[in-house]
């Protein structure tokens, strides 16, 4: 089985908090479970308040503390070649799930879905936002992101 498996686009707001958190996590996972080859990821926020920044100091010290490297990933606005390019795209929330219907292209709207529909420890539908409140929120995140990268990897490997 050679080639991508898939590639995965994770979307929220200004991409420094929740997007960034699920790309670093699934890019953990997917290294140490020798997918790198396999299976790409990226993060971009629905709006471009941030672009060029890196995450928020408090996701990327929360991430450190469970072993992920954020410190790479800079914000950056989704683009018109992302509907086309990326074969999922899953929103952190429906608030972003509803900006992404509006601006994709008809064609590509089966791509759309919300990420916490692959996580099974948890029964929500959104990834709360942490960025107005404590590092109790950005520890949250990751356990949610925990979960739904796992079910997402899980999900794509069994669809080959």
């Amino acid at each position: 089985m050679g080639g991508i498996l898939s590639n995965v686009l994770f979307v929220c707001t200004g991409n420094i908090c929740r997007s960034p958190t699920a790309e670093g996590v699934a890019r953990h996972f997917i290294k140490t479970g020798g997918l790198a080859d396999r299976i790409f990821v990226d993060s971009a926020g629905t709006h471009g308040y941030h672009a060029g920044e890196p995450p928020d100091p408090r996701a990327v010290k929360a991430a450190e503390r469970r072993g992920y490297d954020l410190s790479a990933l800079r914000a950056r606005r989704i683009e018109p070649a992302d509907f086309r390019d990326f074969e999922l795209i899953l929103a952190m929330d429906r608030g972003h799930l509803e900006i992404l219907r509006r601006i994709c292209p008809d064609e590509h709207h089966r791509k759309l879905g919300l990420f916490m529909r692959y996580a099974r420890a948890h029964d929500l539908l959104e990834v709360p936002d942490p960025y107005y409140g404590g590092d109790s929120g950005f520890e949250a995140v990751l356990d949610y992101c925990e979960d739904g990268v796992q079910g997402l990897l899980d999900a794509l490997a069994s669809k080959r």
